[in-house]
């Protein structure tokens, strides 16, 4: 009996594994995109661990940016490892405090363009003829216009607004302003997905089964192309961030809390005095983190992506 049952087990074809795991352990094995994976998880801690703090009143770490804790442009030094700024603050805490604005607004313009666009790229795909010559037509002409252009544009228009009862200042408007402005290449993506996949054999299926459009597209259609999304978001994240610093340092963004964009343009008559610590701080910051997250959306995209598989 035993003889038999091991006979079963080594016939028995080898277990497979799912496209998460495949792609999880394909990633694990580069070295680089997970020491870059931790350097990403340790600015999203930072930024979690100011809004937990701020939220409780913790007068503590990079919540008390605002604190007096030296002489005016004070070089780096024991007491204050980064200097101070013309108030004697403390140009570490605003550095890690800036972490916060400019994850913060990254984040929520993340989610707001792929909560637009990635329902219109599917609706697009998949009906295809008016419905999508209309969605085409619409983020063709947003695509026309120079995008640093049209994110001043709306930042400048919403800024000061009320939107349901809302006031709209600083951060929010920030934003809003990103992300009702980049949707358009994600959806272009998951539009041209959709099309590739819309005639494939298992949606042939559902639909004889009876199912409706909506539960198609969205229970059939999205998973498979959900890893789009993932990837486009990693590698859009940095370029938030750099649009954030850019609408800080025209003066357009958070005006009350430092951020790396209101910290360079602070910095920028201060070169001439000498006083190169905050500049040379708020850049770091921003090198890092972009340099990380754009090695690890590489080594991402390559995992998930079927096209670009490396054993």
């Amino acid at each position: 009996m035993s003889e038999r049952k091991q006979i079963i087990e080594t016939r028995r074809p080898p277990k497979g594994r799912s496209l998460w795991k495949d792609a999880a352990g394909r990633l694990r094995r580069r070295k680089p995109a997970m020491v870059c994976l931790g350097v990403v998880i340790a600015y999203f801690l930072l930024a979690g661990s100011i809004h937990v703090g701020e939220f409780f009143d913790l007068k503590v770490g990079p919540t008390l940016w605002a604190e007096q804790v030296g002489r005016s442009y004070a070089p780096p030094s024991s007491k204050n490892v980064l200097g101070t700024d013309i108030f004697g603050q403390s140009v570490l805490r605003k550095t890690l405090y800036g972490a916060k604005i400019s994850i913060t607004v990254a984040l929520c313009a993340s989610l707001i363009s792929i909560a637009i666009g990635v329902p219109l790229g599917a609706v697009a795909g998949y009906f295809r003829g008016f419905v999508d010559e209309v969605i085409v037509w619409l983020y063709s002409t947003l695509s026309s216009v120079p995008y640093i252009l049209l994110i001043l544009a709306f930042a400048v228009v919403l800024r000061d607004k009320t939107l349901f009862g809302y006031k709209v200042t600083g951060i929010t408007a920030v934003y809003l302003a990103i992300g009702l402005t980049s949707w358009v290449g994600i959806c272009r993506l998951v539009r041209g997905e959709i099309i590739k996949h819309k005639d494939r054999e298992y949606v042939m299926a559902a639909v004889s089964y009876g199912c409706s459009r909506r539960r198609i597209i969205f229970r059939h259609l999205m998973p498979n192309v959900l890893h789009i999304v993932i990837i486009d978001f990693s590698l859009r994240f940095v370029a938030f961030v750099h649009a954030e610093v850019i609408l800080s340092f025209l003066g357009l963004g958070e005006s009350d809390r430092p951020s790396w964009g209101a910290m360079i343009n602070d910095a920028r008559m201060e070169l001439s005095r000498g006083v190169w610590w905050q500049m040379a701080a708020a850049t770091a910051a921003v090198f890092f983190f972009s340099l990380a997250l754009n090695i690890f959306g590489d080594a991402l995209r390559d995992s998930l992506d079927p096209k670009l598989r490396i054993q």
